[in-house]
This record gives C-alpha cells, sequence and structure tokens, in this order.
C-alpha cells in the first residue's frame, strides 16, 4: 500500500512517500526549484518520491493533505470581516490565491498528477501530531503541538498510544507563541517563517536574565499566562491578524523604537529584545509541559510545530519539566506535516498497527558514483578518484585538520532544515578564526551566527553538559546543550557566546563514512568534534544535486568538494564552467 502525503502553498512545500507503514522518501520542494521556502505545488518532491519507488501515481492507494482548506477559510474569513475595513486590503490580495489554489486542491492533485484515488485532508495539528508521534520510538507518548497557527488552532496537547492520537485541549487563533516569535523576528529586521532561528542565536547576546531584562518584562505584561501554560494576548499590541506587517505601532512603542531596517547595526537593545523573546517562549513553554506532564502521566515526549524547531529550548525540557525521554522528528514544522498526513492514514484512520521508526533522515534523492562520475567528466571538471571509503575518510580528515574548509556530499539528502553528514560543509573548530572564514569567505551570513558541533554519540557526554541518556533528536541537530567549560578554548568555533552548542550527535549505523571521519579527524586533533554546517550559501536552500554542489563550491569559499568516491579540488578547476551554455540559465 502507497500513501502520499502531501503539504504546500503557504510556506515549505514538500511530499513524502510510505510504503505499508514505512517511510520510504520525503522531500522539501526548494531542494529542487532552488527556491528557499518554496511555497508551491510539491511536484517535483512527489515526482521524485515516485521515481524513487519506481511507480506512478495509479499505484497510489491515498494521497493526504495536511490541513483542512475549507476550515482554514473559514478562520481567514473570520479575522478579515472582525478587522473590517482595516483588513481590507489584505483580503482583496489573498482571495486569488485561495480561489485559484487552496480552495481547489482535489482538482490540482488529481490534474498535475493524473492521480483518480482518494485525497484525504487531515487538520493541520493532527498532521503535526501524526508526523512526531507514529514514527517516534515511543508506544505510548503526551504530545505538544505548537506553531503559528493551522486551521484555528495553533497550539494543542494530547496523548498518542500505540496507533492512536487524542488531542485533549487547543489554544485558537490568533493567541500564538510562534506568531509573537514571529512579530519579534520582524521587528527586529528579519524575514518572517525564514529566520526566526536567527533570532535565537542572537538571543544569547542580550541580557539573559528575566529580572534584569526590561524588554521581558514589557513582553510577558501583554500577555495573560496562566499556570497551566494557556495563555491569551493583547492584540492591540499585534497587527498580524489584519495586516501584512506583524508588530503594532503600539508594540514598537512599547518595545522604545520603531522596526529594524534590514542589514543595519544590530544594538544592545536588538539583543536584549531577541533575548526577551527567547524567554517568554521559554516560560509559556515550560508551564505548558509541566501541565501536560501533570495531566497525561506519560514520561514521553514528543514536540511538533515550527515552535519545536526552538532547539536552544529543546535542551532545557529534560531538567524543567518533568519528563524523562524525548522525540522529535527532524522536520517538526510545516514541511513536515506531510509525512504525518500519510502516516495518519495508514495507522489511524486505516487502523493498521505501526511497524516504523525514523532513525535517520537521509530521506532525499542519493547519486551513484557512476552518476557523479558522469557529471565530472561531461563538464572536464578534475577530481581524484579513491577506490575505499577509508582513503577518502584519511585524505578529508587531513584536509579538514590542515584548516580546508571541505562540502560533503554523500549518501540520500537529508529530510528537515538541517544537514546532517550528507549536504554539509565540515571544518576545523580548534581553528579560533574558522567561525569569520566561514561566515564571511562561504556562508555570507552575520557574524553573530553559530556554528554546530557535530560528534559521534558515545563522546558527546565526555564535551557536553547532556541529558544523562542522550536524546535521539540531537540526531537531528535539535538541541542546543552546554559546552564543558574546559573545552571553550580547545573548539572556539563551535563555542557560542554563552558556552553552548546546537549538537549534532553521529551513530555509525546511520552514516558510516561521517561517523568514521569525525573519528580519524579526533586522531589527528585528539579532539572528536567537527563544525557542520549547511552545504550552501545564504538565501538559497540546501544543496541538492552534484551540480548544485559543484556550483556552491565554487562560487564560495569552500575548498574541496567531497563527492561520492571523488575529490575535487577548487582551485585545479576553472570558473570556465560557467561560461558554458549549457548553464547559462542558472
Amino acid at each position: 500500500m502507497y500513501i502520499l502525503g502531501i503539504s504546500c502553498f503557504y510556506h515549505d512545500s514538500a511530499a513524502a512517500l510510505i510504503k505499508d507503514g514505512v517511510l520510504v522518501s520525503a522531500a522539501q520542494e526548494e531542494r529542487f526549484t532552488r527556491k528557499k521556502h518554496d511555497t508551491s505545488f510539491p511536484i517535483n518532491a512527489i515526482n521524485y518520491c515516485l521515481q524513487k519507488e519506481g511507480i506512478t501515481s495509479n499505484d497510489l492507494d491515498h494521497v493526504g493533505f495536511y490541513e483542512k482548506p475549507f476550515l482554514k477559510f473559514e478562520r481567514i474569513l473570520h479575522q478579515h470581516i472582525e478587522t473590517f475595513p482595516k483588513s481590507y486590503k489584505v483580503f482583496i490580495s489573498n482571495m486569488p490565491s485561495w480561489f485559484n489554489e487552496k480552495l481547489r486542491i482535489i482538482k490540482i492533485i488529481k490534474k498535475k498528477l493524473k492521480y483518480k484515488g482518494n485525497v484525504r485532508f487531515i487538520e493541520h495539528h493532527m498532521a503535526h501530531s501524526a508526523s512526531s508521534f507514529l514514527p517516534s520510538p515511543f508506544k505510548k507518548a503526551a504530545i505538544l503541538s505548537v506553531d503559528g497557527v493551522g486551521e484555528w488552532t495553533t497550539t494543542a496537547y494530547g496523548i498518542g498510544e500505540n496507533n492512536s492520537i487524542k488531542l485533549f485541549k487547543e489554544i485558537k487563533f490568533p493567541s500564538s507563541i510562534g506568531l509573537l516569535y514571529s512579530a519579534i523576528t520582524a521587528y527586529l529586521g528579519f524575514s518572517v517563517n525564514n529566520s526566526e532561528y536567527k533570532v535565537m542565536g542572537l538571543s544569547p547576546y542580550g541580557n539573559m536574565d528575566k529580572n534584569k531584562n526590561e524588554y521581558y518584562k514589557k513582553l510577558m505584561s501583554i500577555i495573560d499566562l496562566k499556570d497551566d501554560g494557556s495563555y491569551r494576548f493583547d492584540m492591540s499590541y499585534f497587527t498580524y491578524h489584519y495586516k501584512n506587517r506583524m508588530p503594532s505601532k503600539k508594540l514598537c512603542a512599547l518595545l522604545n523604537g520603531d522596526i529594524r531596517r534590514k542589514e543595519s547595526e544590530i544594538t544592545q537593545r536588538h539583543q536584549d529584545i531577541a533575548a526577551a523573546v527567547q524567554l517568554v517562549t521559554e516560560e509559556i513553554m515550560t508551564k505548558m509541559l509541566k501541565h501536560v506532564h501533570k495531566v497525561t502521566k506519560c514520561d514521553n515526549l514528543v514536540l511538533a510545530g515550527g515552535v519545536a524547531l526552538n532547539s536552544v529550548y529543546n535542551g532545557k525540557i529534560l531538567k524543567n519539566t518533568g519528563f524523562k525521554k524525548i522525540w522529535i522528528q527532524p522536520d517538526p514544522g510545516d514541511g513536515g506535516t506531510c509525512i504525518g498526513a500519510a502516516m495518519y492514514i495508514y495507522n489511524v484512520i486505516l487502523n493498521n498497527q505501526r511497524n516504523f521508526v525514523l532513525d535517520n533522515a537521509y530521506l532525499g534523492p542519493e547519486y551513484t558514483d557512476s552518476q557523479i562520475k558522469n557529471f565530472l567528466d561531461e563538464n572536464k571538471i578534475k577530481y581524484e578518484e579513491f577506490n575505499s571509503d577509508k582513503k577518502i575518510v584519511q585524505k578529508s580528515a587531513k584536509l579538514i585538520y590542515d584548516n580546508n574548509v571541505i562540502g560533503l556530499f554523500q549518501k540520500g539528502m537529508e529530510w528537515g532544515p538541517r544537514a546532517l553528514g550528507a549536504r554539509s560543509i565540515l571544518s576545523n573548530p580548534c581553528n579560533p578564526k574558522m567561525q569569520e572564514i566561514l561566515n564571511l569567505k562561504v556562508k555570507h551570513r552575520e557574524k553573530f551566527r553559530p556554528f554546530a558541533p557535530v560528534i559521534c554519540v558515545e563522546d558527546a557526554n565526555k564535551y557536553f553538559e547532556c541529558d544523562s541518556s542522550i536524546p535521539e533528536p540531537t540526531d537531528f541537530m535539535l538541541m542546543v546543550y552546554p559546552i564543558k567549560e574546559k573545552y571553550h578554548k580547545l573548539i572556539p568555533a563551535v563555542t557560542h557566546v554563552d558556552g553552548s552548542g546546537r549538537l549534532q550527535t553521529i551513530r555509525r549505523n546511520q552514516n558510516q563514512l561521517y561517523y568514521d571521519l569525525i573519528k580519524e579527524f579526533g586522531k589527528l586533533s585528539k579532539i572528536p568534534i567537527l563544525i557542520n554546517t549547511s552545504f550552501n550559501i545564504r538565501g538559497e536552500p540546501i544543496v541538492c544535486t552534484p551540480f548544485d554542489a559543484y556550483k556552491c563550491m565554487m562560487g564560495t569559499g569552500i575548498d574541496y568538494l567531497v563527492m561520492g568516491r571523488y575529490i575535487i579540488k577548487r582551485a585545479d578547476n576553472s570558473q570556465d564552467f560557467w561560461d558554458s551554455e549549457k548553464y547559462a540559465k542558472d
């Protein structure tokens, strides 16, 4: 039985395919179109999923969609009518997409896929919840789903047991932790639904003491927060329910200044505001999770929704909430709901027992050595070929030890927003200049942005103040932990300003070459840790194809590309590659 899950038309369009309950492929549309956070119908991602299995749409038993469009349209109409005439301009500009796409999803699916079967619609937060619980290792777990907004719901909790999911309570739009975080993201001059993680990375530069951060107190003053974590916002401080602009003039006055202009100086005030919204988020989430633990009486937790990407908070959950184990899938945001839609149909609606645990993220397109070699030879790219993984590992580790920056292109592309050793840029964490080198020469991004450390799972507790039993979400780079103080000076390039690191752990059965490379670097440096950042430049999606990887290397300060069994040195190759007619349009 094949079931296709789809999410699209808001942000992070994606598709996933399950076969007899097992997730066999998943990918975001942006990786194929090269348009970051692509919202369009994910035809390329769908085609990849079908082609990987060697099937067509005729072989699909069901298609699942990640929300209920008419229920969402009801909320859209309600919010615009309630705020009319202030909402008039946004209402007029938004309606064409609803009538042309969002309310015609069945027709679009059947036309684009030539599909004749059933299309099932799953409520948004149920799709979120299913995406994290059903592929989790837990037979029973408490569920908390928190994002911007689905149809009406912004926050929901419940419990999953075997192949059933029940959501008990919800908070409805317009009060939303996700939208609060996005409003402050917009206020700080960053792009919404894209740069919330920048605010998270900026927050440690601000005052993280609740008693001394005036902006924390101001934000809390406009939120009615109860002991059980339920909350309601004073909406006079926001405009996102009737405008395409999120912070109101009243919020700007509360925060002592206008919205920061993009690319302008980031002041201490901006840093303190970033810290404030992080503190507020953590306080609300902690109250909610304590309540959820009390109500469900379950020690296992799965998190879902875009707020579950807040890795700074995730690393604090087990210490502060009563839960003993936690699991988060690699893409808990809207992209990940396509997995939830498909698995909900299979396990809950069709009542099939769960038979799958998601233990690695390598669900995207994979290229054979012969495909890579054909690309290199066709384009007259100079390379060195290796006949064993061991030799590639030894060569790559030495290059990194000698302070070269390498692009790693191996296995199937990662599912989710994090590079996890299949489409990664790797470098030396012991070099105090490496963070600046990567930010300026390779990533072309803000100086305050931290880089993540990757380490083999059995070594993690030596270098990081982790939970005693390292949670699986560290495999997906979804937990931030303090780095032990004695190692701060030894790995300066991955030690953030507050002494923390967004940890990725790796197990050998997940990615043998990546694991062995970290160990080999450890033999040379005595520190078995690498910098791991996503293989892309600012504003672009992570690379997908050999062409994407080579193009990224040649346009940046990446020194070597380790692609399959081949190592390509940038200095050995000419920029003439880009002058050929074949790639003129790119």
